[in-house]
């Protein structure tokens, strides 16, 4: 392949649509650009759970056909995280309990990128039932970051944000129930929306967003750059009938003045873990990039920060492993190394009693009201997604500010704002001492997914995507 061919994997989804709509490259030749790019480092990266070469040479040549109808995505090289149903596409939750599991229909989220005309790769890696920031399982082994081998692509949607990263493909789907979206794209230097609940549909996700999943957790699109992941969002967004956690919301298209309106409040930390000195920066300076852009941002932090987090715990790790537990009984044996720990986690506390989980469940509606109160005045929030940028394989703790900081706590910024089920967008913004891509997050109020998207998009413009050396060649083949 030249080194043209090499860029285009590498260039903004939009742009590749562009390319394809003029008719300056065909489907066929920007998946054999892919196909190069995934051949070339997959071996190292290891972020698909399923992909075939031949198969994405099928599907671009029927879409070259001149009769194929030309959707808003026609002929864009996608993935999906191997816990989204793809009909036909392995869809194993990371676990050795599904291996081989291939579903028979589409969540509605992939029936939707296929009619829209989207080219489906393959799907990605993730830890073993989700249940982790990193990305490894028996089923796969572990997945790298593209910027650093040795690190973490972050979890559980690592696989799809290192394939990304490293240009295997344009754009595709995660999932968020603590940050599965966020912390990924923050450690490989990408871009993320976890929607408002519902937004994008989570009807064929697995397992199932139930319970108070379907307040925490959310599909929600990946890309290089924020409007690469609106244009996803945009096309992928809308009720779905079925699904009682779907809203009938319309688009919205807010001008640059509207956004202005938002005053943004923002925080370099939450007064109780400390962060990296590279993401405090990394917050001042995107404050700094909103206030030259005619907005009000002014120092700002909800009160009710380590409520949402307590509660996150309850519904993500406690209840989690309650969900599963009937699921593994007797089979923990074939359970991966990182969700047995997750397993640990969950039960090194007391069982919930149903007054705990009612009270609990009681308290969410309560403190979501508050919350929501607190950011009248500030109804968009910019803050770190995490205390630390990627991680090395296995690590759990590290030591900032001369403190220890622990595995979860080190990733609390993202948990906050699933309890909350608001909208929360990251965008890159500068990089560690070692070089590591360094995120920001930026919040709005639920429903409000295009206020997010539109101020991320100003601090994107403002910084721009810049890819791993490694996906330009820097690893010698």
């Amino acid at each position: 392949m030249s080194n043209g061919a090499d860029e285009i994997v590498l260039a903004p989804a939009v742009y590749q649509l562009e390319l394809l709509r003029t008719r300056k490259i065909s489907v066929t030749e920007l998946a054999e650009a892919h196909i190069h790019q995934i051949e070339r480092l997959n071996p190292h990266i290891n972020a698909f759970a399923d992909f075939d070469a031949e198969r994405v040479r099928a599907q671009a040549l029927r879409m070259d056909r001149p009769d194929q109808p030309h959707g808003p995505l026609h002929g864009l090289p996608v993935t999906v995280k191997s816990s989204i149903a793809a009909a036909g596409y392995r869809c194993e939750i990371g676990s050795l309990l599904h291996k081989g599991d291939i579903p028979r229909e589409d969540a509605v989220v992939v029936s939707r990128l296929r009619a829209a005309g989207a080219l489906i790769l393959g799907t990605t890696t993730c830890p073993e039932f989700l249940m982790a920031y990193e990305t490894a399982n028996l089923l796969h082994g572990r997945t790298g970051n593209p910027w650093d081998l040795d690190r973490s692509p972050g979890g559980s949607s690592g696989g799809e944000s290192a394939a990304i990263a490293a240009g295997f493909s344009a754009a595709g789907l995660g999932s968020d129930s603590g940050g599965s979206v966020r912390v990924p794209a923050h450690f490989t230097g990408i871009c993320s929306l976890k929607p408002t609940p519902g937004r994008i549909p989570g009807r064929g996700h697995l397992p199932p967003c139930v319970g108070p999943f379907s307040t925490l957790g959310a599909i929600g699109p990946m890309a290089r750059t924020m409007p690469d992941v609106e244009l996803m969002f945009r096309t992928l967004s809308g009720q779905d009938s079925e699904d009682p956690a779907s809203p009938p919301l319309a688009l919205r298209s807010p001008s640059l003045e509207e956004l202005r309106t938002h005053a943004i409040g923002f925080f370099e930390d939450d007064g109780l873990v400390p962060v990296t000195p590279e993401t405090h920066a990394a917050v001042r300076a995107a404050a700094d990039a909103l206030r030259s852009a005619g907005f009000r941002v002014e120092p700002f932090r909800l009160r009710t920060l380590e409520q949402l987090r307590k509660l996150w715990w309850v519904f993500f790790v406690q209840c989690g492993a309650m969900f599963y537990e009937p699921e593994i009984r007797g089979k923990r044996a074939q359970l991966s190394p990182i969700f047995k720990e997750f397993l640990s986690i969950a039960e090194d506390q007391s069982p919930l009693t149903a007054r705990e989980l009612l009270d609990a469940w009681a308290e969410m509606d309560l403190l979501r009201s508050k919350t929501l109160v607190e950011m009248k005045e500030y109804p968009v929030l910019l803050c770190p997604v995490a205390s630390i940028p990627a991680f090395r394989h296995a690590e759990r703790s590290w030591t900032i500010e001369g403190r220890s900081v622990d595995y979860l706590d080190a990733v609390r910024h993202t948990q906050w704002f699933n309890v909350l089920a608001a909208p929360a967008a990251v965008v890159t913004v500068s990089r560690s001492a070692e070089g590591l891509p360094i995120g920001v997050q930026i919040v709005a109020r639920p429903f409000e997914d295009e206020i997010a998207l539109g101020v991320a998009g100003v601090v994107d413009a403002a910084f721009g995507y810049r890819p791993p050396p490694l996906a330009r060649g820097a690893l010698h083949e």
